[in-house]
């Protein structure tokens, strides 16, 4: 039984003989050429992207189409990257658990 999602609505289809690497949290994982990051980490058994920003909840993919942001994380230093929407690449680096920032509070105290 396969955890892969070789079919997206958005990316195209998925070769699933072209494995690559990736990292996740300092840690090395395998995915498939230009599948989606959130299916690449679910496949790898990974469920939780980050922790909610006040509550300090588990979070992770929720609608898988990119409507609700639950499964943000950093991409190659750039955060708040949806994963549902990324396809992995080779050397990808992903980290979560940062906060991101949600709010106006949050940015104001930021840039004053």
């Amino acid at each position: 039984m396969t955890r892969r999602i070789l079919t997206h609505p958005v990316l195209d289809a998925i070769d699933d003989t072209a494995m690559i690497s990736f990292t996740y949290n300092d840690k090395e994982y395998q995915g498939l050429r230009n599948e989606s990051l959130a299916a690449a980490l679910l496949a790898n058994g990974i469920r939780t992207l980050r922790l909610h920003e006040e509550s300090g909840t588990p979070r992770g993919i929720y609608c898988n189409i990119g409507h609700c942001f639950e499964c943000r994380v950093t991409v190659n230093g750039q955060q708040g990257a949806r994963a549902c929407l990324t396809p992995v690449q080779e050397g990808m680096v992903v980290t979560s658990g940062e906060k991101l920032l949600t709010t106006v509070k949050d940015w104001r105290s930021q840039n004053e």
